[in-house]
């Protein structure tokens, strides 16, 4: 049995205005589509969902089973979401195939402690999500690269320097900047003195 996540799902006919009472009835909508495959209206325990939204990511793969039927493997598309509330309106699932590549997004997360950091500056993120592109199977959750090449404030970690698995391609350019580390700023009123007050220049003078 596979250890991904896994998702419930029930066929639906309701749609239009019908999807309100699904929602109501704590359904969510969704659609499952993919390469090859027809598209397929589904609806899903909206709780259940919102669980599983919380701990997966856009490159995840989740087996999806759809009236108690064998699982197959989905990744979370994307999802509508309400403008007030920010609850999940409605949810795209792709179905994908094991055996061909897809492009999904990334997160890139920065480990450790930059010493330029310590030293006072401040840790910028130009760049926190990227393209990459490899079998389904392979697409990492998150890449990880080391704050610690921060040494000093003309140091910068590029999309060069990601280290991923075979098999992954990113997709973006190499030189673009991941991670760098600013300078403190120099309050320049704390350190230029201020000049003597003009009494007490002249009360200087006349007591030589």
């Amino acid at each position: 049995m596979s250890d991904r996540p896994r998702l419930a799902a029930t066929s639906r006919t309701a749609t239009g205005k019908a999807v309100a009472r699904l929602r109501h009835e704590g359904r969510l909508p969704a659609v499952v589509f993919g390469h090859g495959t027809e598209s397929e209206a589904v609806s899903l325990d909206a709780h259940e969902f919102d669980l599983l939204r919380r701990h997966v990511g856009a490159s995840t793969l989740v087996d999806l089973s759809v009236d108690g039927k064998k699982a197959r493997p989905v990744i979370l598309h994307g999802t509508q979401y309400h403008k007030v509330t920010h609850r999940p309106l409605h949810v795209d699932l792709f179905a994908v195939r094991m055996t061909e590549e897809l492009t999904a997004e990334v997160p890139l997360v920065g480990d450790g402690v930059a010493p330029a950091v310590e030293a006072g500056g401040t840790l910028v993120h130009p760049v926190s999500m990227v393209k990459v592109r490899a079998l389904p199977g392979d697409l990492p959750e998150s890449i990880h690269y080391d704050l610690a090449a921060l040494v000093s404030y003309d140091a910068v970690i590029t999309v060069g320097d990601l280290d991923v698995a075979a098999g992954i391609t990113i997709q973006a350019e190499a030189t673009e900047i991941v991670a760098r580390v600013l300078a403190p700023r120099v309050d320049e009123a704390a350190v230029t003195p201020e000049p003597a007050p003009a009494d007490a220049a002249a009360g200087s003078e006349s007591a030589g």
